[in-house]
């Protein structure tokens, strides 16, 4: 039985983890017989969102504890991960990735990566195990792996970053999916797009797919 981590960026598409693309994914990796763990990085988000106004609140939020909420509290913090224990590695996306996983939001090409986040791709990576990414979360993959292809569907202006990062980038549309053979990455749009539920349900559905084929 083919076993998926799962990395969560908090809970919420505006400063965490978009539960849409979170739980489809989830559900695409038991749909097709496969297993999962999740986790999250320890850390406080970069801030928290009201997402009835959009409007930034005077509070602080923990990213592991929020992206619990999805995990049903069965998660751990990312710190543990260990690539010997996967076959794949899945990254759904929201903003939290670009905010809390990484900094894109607010440095876009010169965007660090928090240091646990970029150990589990690398470790994945090196022992030639496959990445999945949705949504901005190909955005990360890039930038951490130097000349990686991925989509991020057809906006320019992300698409361009990518490019500056050393990847290349592919325009696609709902539930395509971009793989990177040499380097073993899989990416789908998703909210990249104007997407329904049922368009982030193809795309997670036909990224796990395809990574499940090829592992």
């Amino acid at each position: 039985m083919k076993k998926f981590a799962v990395i969560l960026a908090g809970n919420g598409v505006f400063d965490g983890a978009e539960i849409h693309e979170a739980t489809m994914t989830l559900y695409a990796i038991a749909k097709h017989g496969a297993t999962y763990d999740i986790f999250a990085p320890d850390i406080n988000q970069h801030h928290v969102v009201n997402h009835i106004t959009g409007e930034e609140m005077n509070e602080k939020r923990n990213v592991l504890v929020e992206s619990a909420r999805i995990a049903r509290g069965k998660i751990s913090s990312l710190s543990e991960f260990n690539a010997d224990n996967y076959d794949a590695l899945i990254l759904p996306g929201g903003f939290g990735v670009a905010k809390n996983l990484c900094d894109f939001a607010f440095k876009g090409v010169d965007c660090n990566v928090n240091s646990d986040v970029e150990k589990a791709i690398v470790d994945i990576n090196k022992q030639g195990k496959l990445i999945g990414a949705l949504c901005i979360s190909p955005v990360l993959v890039a930038k951490v792996l130097k000349g990686a292809k991925v989509t991020i569907g057809n906006d320019e202006g992300t698409g361009k970053a990518i490019e500056e990062m050393g990847g290349v980038n592919e325009i696609t549309n709902h539930g395509e999916v971009t793989i990177d053979k040499n380097l073993k990455i899989y990416t789908t749009p998703c909210y990249m797009l104007d997407a329904s539920i049922v368009d982030i349900a193809n795309g997670a559905m036909n990224v796990v797919e395809a990574i499940l084929e090829d592992i």
